[in-house]
């Protein structure tokens, strides 16, 4: 009888325990910004009572109080558990410690600038538990308060790598999105050292509902992406997703080598005709100087695979914690 009573407990206990969400969030330099977002986690989260929550906060380094705060969040919110790396390896290596360490049953990646509105949160749940969905992602229907020349080249962007690549970036995606267990431990195994999140999540597939929403200024502090970073990012995530430029550097060497055999045969049939009187000497230096132009152009192209083929042979760790507050923690990964 007490046995009964006892499968009886344990029954009614695995009934009624919670699902698990982890939000992994990056932060660099981020100390103005963490009071804000941590009291609008706290007001969506209590609205989401059939849940548990863990508050994922990665350190990429930050040089200013971002650290300490964190520990402050922790002392006074359990749900809050901070890794914080041993120097800045960038917000790519964050949002794989992340993913590395979350625990939850669904997986959410939001910036801590307030740009991604937790408020959508309910919402997403809401569709991963339809059971239609593998992941909830969320994109941007408008730019506004984005400089004109940074939207420009963005839209360009991504209609580029959508016909360059095999991998689907839709225009306007962020990185906030909800993901259910298996698609995280997809985007795991993927432990390529040349990361683009973009890239990866909709290389590895899954099935996806996508959720516009208006732009978002940062709720405090500044931007740590100028245009420069964007632009290195983004060829980061050409080369990592196409060998279309290797294509191009090959289609520019047949080119060149077709036109060169032609003004061989040209320079044959004038001298067998006409004779060769020497002219043309500054002509035929900028000829020569074109040439090696397009020809150090094909090299870089080539050295940019070289050099990402280099980096994954080496086999680095993405990230190193130095320092947390969880438990079980993957500190070198």
């Amino acid at each position: 009888m007490g046995e009964i009573k006892e499968k009886n407990k344990i029954e009614k206990k695995n009934e009624i325990k919670k699902k698990k969400i982890s939000l992994i969030i990056p932060c660099y330099n981020e100390e103005e910004v963490l009071g804000i977002l941590h009291e609008e986690l706290k007001k969506v989260t209590g609205k989401m009572p059939k849940y548990d929550f863990e508050f994922l906060f990665v350190n990429d380094g930050s040089k200013d109080k971002t650290l300490e705060i964190l520990k402050m969040m922790a002392k006074e919110d359990d749900r809050v558990v901070y890794l914080s790396f041993s120097k800045n390896f960038g917000k790519e290596a964050a949002m794989y410690a992340g993913f590395c360490n979350a625990a939850g049953d669904y997986v959410a990646v939001m910036d801590a600038d307030m740009q991604d509105p937790p408020a959508l949160l309910p919402e997403m749940v809401t569709y991963l538990e339809s059971g239609e969905y593998d992941s909830v992602a969320t994109r941007r229907v408008t730019r506004q308060g984005e400089p004109k020349i940074r939207s420009f080249f963005a839209r360009k962007f991504y209609k580029l790598i959508n016909k360059i690549s095999d991998a689907d970036v839709v225009d306007g995606a962020r990185d906030f999105r909800l993901m259910k267990r298996e698609m995280v431990d997809a985007i795991v195994a993927m432990g390529e050292q040349n990361r683009f999140s973009k890239g990866i999540f909709g290389w590895i597939g899954f099935k996806t509902k996508w959720l516009p929403f208006e732009n978002v200024e940062r709720a405090a502090g500044e931007t740590k992406w100028n245009f420069w970073k964007l632009f290195k990012y983004s060829l980061d995530g050409i080369f990592n997703f196409s060998n279309a430029p290797l294509q191009i550097a090959s289609v520019i060497g047949l080119l060149f080598t077709f036109v060169s055999f032609i003004a061989i045969v040209l320079i044959i049939v004038r001298k067998a005709i006409w004779g060769d009187p020497v002219d043309g000497w500054p002509s035929l230096a900028c000829i020569i100087t074109f040439i090696g132009g397009i020809q150090l152009f094909c090299m870089g192209i080539m050295g940019q695979y070289l050099s990402k083929t280099y980096m994954e042979v080496k086999k680095r760790p993405h990230f190193i914690i130095g320092e947390t507050n969880g438990e079980d923690i993957k500190k070198i990964k």
